[in-house]
């Protein structure tokens, strides 16, 4: 810890939170193209649900191994090379034929950003002391919802002006050039918090890939409620807004910016009130549940989005529902406190793999909800209902914010 500055520490949590933005740009692009792609290429419904879906495909699937590697390696190193895949991966998504590249690219894609909750939640472990997580790990994070906030109506210029091929090579060029000020800021290894530096042997004694107990099992529970919804938003709004409300695409990418501002500006905002909050004595615990019981509740305004009956009214519902984002922050330091430190990575591979289980059903059921019932409205509840079952395991199962094997 004393080996890195104060301020070169929060300029690495700046470089997270543009990373985590260029993230879910890159996985967010698809979704406002994705009209225009299927009128190209004759998707219907099904299909476009499919698509949606095979990004993550690998990277749920990625995510215990990108965690276990965050654990012991070098990770200046292993950001880069993901970094990397996934800009071209993005970039050759713009010469894709046919739905099979389509589906390729996308799933390169995955498992490029796979490395960006697991990678990114080791970091701030490795530099921040666990009283103090809550706003860098609501900063780094919230860097995803803006992300979408920009990408959504950036998309829809690109795409106004360069047609949805040309707008994939342009995002896939323009983000590698996040890795020169990497290379510049993140050191050659970071310290661990007791001092070793961050590639460390597993032990030969140590066979067990992770400690799993009740702790892992109710975040893992929680966080696939918590991702479903997520990503119910990420992939079908910009779609229900041009389908359903009938929006032209510039309108619609411009729409969709206002729920991902209010998820994102949330998660930073949680963070450090729930940092103060404990500051000035209240129990941890208690305080970082309710946070996110909190959150998980405004989550049901989505279900009378898709009733009401102008786009205006429907949007700054939208917009209330995504409060949720008042949870993240937190979701993300529950997992740090409970789990062993060596294992931070692992864990949040774990997390991550279990709420992208949802990424990967929440794009497929509600395209097959919508086709059964030519209409978001079931898609939209379903989400609302799964975030109230989410708040059960974080109060049932995950016990104090005590890691295990750590005393204090």
């Amino acid at each position: 810890m004393t080996q890195i500055s104060n301020s070169r520490r929060w300029s690495i949590v700046g470089l997270l939170f543009v990373a985590s933005a260029i993230n879910y740009f890159d996985r967010g692009t698809i979704s406002v193209a994705l009209p225009l792609i299927s009128l190209e290429l004759h998707f219907g419904p099904e299909v476009k649900g499919l698509l949606l879906s095979a990004f993550f495909w690998s990277y749920a699937s990625m995510q215990i191994p990108t965690g276990w590697i965050a654990d012991r390696a070098n990770l200046r190193w292993l950001y880069t090379g993901a970094f990397a895949l996934w800009s071209l991966a993005q970039g050759m998504t713009g010469l894709a034929a046919g739905l099979g590249a389509l589906i390729v690219f996308r799933i390169l894609l995955g498992i490029g950003e796979s490395i960006y909750l697991p990678g990114g939640t080791k970091i701030v472990s490795l530099l921040f002391a666990p009283k103090d997580r809550g706003l860098p790990c609501g900063l780094f994070d919230c860097g995803t919802r803006v992300g979408l906030a920009i990408g959504a109506p950036l998309t829809a210029l690109l795409i106004v002006h360069y047609g949805w091929r040309r707008m994939f090579l342009l995002a896939g060029v323009a983000g590698i050039l996040w890795l020169i000020p990497w290379f510049m800021t993140f050191p050659a290894s970071l310290p661990s918090r007791n001092g070793r530096p961050d590639i460390r042997p597993v032990s030969p004694q140590r066979h067990r890939l992770v400690t799993w107990d009740r702790n892992l099992l109710g975040i893992c529970l929680g966080f696939f409620c918590f991702d479903y919804y997520w990503y119910l938003l990420v992939n079908w709004l910009p779609d229900y807004l041009m389908t359903a409300r009938h929006l032209p695409v510039m309108k619609a990418g411009l729409y969709s910016a206002l729920p991902y501002i209010v998820f994102g500006a949330s998660e930073p905002l949680a963070g450090w009130l729930a940092d103060r909050l404990i500051h000035l004595g209240w129990d941890e615990t208690k305080t970082r549940k309710g946070f996110i019981t909190g959150a998980f509740l405004t989550g049901l305004l989505l279900i009378p989005a898709a009733r009401v009956a102008t786009a205006n009214h429907a949007i700054w519902l939208v917009a209330g529902a995504s409060l949720v984002g008042f949870a993240t922050a937190n979701l993300i330091v529950i997992l740090q406190c409970c789990a062993p430190e060596e294992e931070i990575g692992i864990w949040t591979g774990f997390e991550n793999l279990a709420g992208n289980i949802g990424g990967v059903v929440a794009p497929l059921l509600t395209g097959l909800l919508i086709h059964w019932t030519g209409s978001y409205f079931p898609g939209f509840a379903l989400a609302s209902g799964l975030l109230l079952v989410g708040i059960a395991p974080y109060w049932w199962m995950v016990g104090e914010l005590k890691p295990i094997g750590r005393s204090s």
